[in-house]
């Protein structure tokens, strides 16, 4: 029995701290969706943008996205996932949220804050990995600055799919591009990442290069435009490839501490 699982990747510009008019946009834009997808895939902090500055977002705002994001999900039969700015407990997080048709979520907080900006400085850093077991697969979402660690991605629970929601900037976007596929290669699994477009009133521009890459590093999606891709992953190819070439099997042991 095949085992597929239909992505719309949604690579787009962001509204400046507003929350508002990124639900807004995003829900039009999902809305042209017609064809029948399992998850929506957004970019990292798709409600303001990359800011420094969380005391500019509502705390109510965290909130009100979650719901909206069940919403969209129980609407369109289809898991949405991205990364907003989300306070709890009077501390600040970038906090990835899965959402899931029957509006069950699940979450993830930035493990890698980014230095260079001073996101370390005002959002707490995640200590926990995610694994979501949806619709047959097993997906690890994870959010831009984590791609450059790979023992972070290391797939030691046999995921099927590695996500990298993104703001991540024009002058290293060949990084981007060779550590999407260099992930997707050493961990023999999907690898999506998926960036933002335009410029950010700090005048960062953001190319897109939102892409696909299956568990031997082919390209099987990618845009550096603003649109929606479309992807359809299959899980028995993962299966058969890693039958067929036991790389895994022969993956160090080791442990490691914070």
């Amino acid at each position: 029995m095949a085992q597929i699982l239909r992505v719309a990747l949604i690579q787009s510009h962001l509204h400046w701290e507003n929350p508002e008019q990124n639900r807004k946009m995003f829900g039009e834009k999902i809305d042209t969706i017609s064809e029948d997808v399992d998850l929506v895939v957004l970019p990292e902090m798709f409600t303001s943008g990359f800011t420094m500055e969380p005391g500019h977002i509502d705390p109510s705002e965290g909130k009100k996205t979650v719901e909206w994001m069940q919403r969209l999900a129980k609407q369109k039969n289809t898991a949405v996932i991205g990364s907003i700015v989300f306070q709890e407990n009077g501390n600040q997080f970038n906090r990835l949220f899965f959402v899931e048709p029957s509006g069950k979520y699940s979450t993830y907080d930035k493990k890698h804050t980014f230095t260079l900006a001073g996101e370390d400085k005002v959002y707490e850093a995640g200590k926990q990995k995610l694994i979501v077991e949806y619709r047959g697969f097993k997906i690890c979402p994870l959010i831009c600055y984590d791609l450059r660690f790979p023992v972070w991605a290391r797939n030691v629970e046999d995921y099927d799919v590695l996500i990298y929601v993104a703001n991540w900037p024009k002058p290293r976007i060949e990084a981007w591009d060779t550590l999407l596929k260099a992930r997707a290669i050493e961990n023999m699994a999907y690898c999506i990442g998926v960036n933002r477009t335009g410029l950010d009133d700090l005048q960062h521009e953001y190319p897109g290069h939102s892409a696909v890459y299956d568990e031997l590093g082919k390209q099987i999606a990618y845009s550096d435009q603003e649109e929606i891709l479309y992807v359809t992953l299959d899980k028995n190819q993962i299966e058969s490839t890693r039958k067929k070439l036991r790389f895994l099997e022969d993956r160090d042991n080791f442990s490691w501490k914070e």
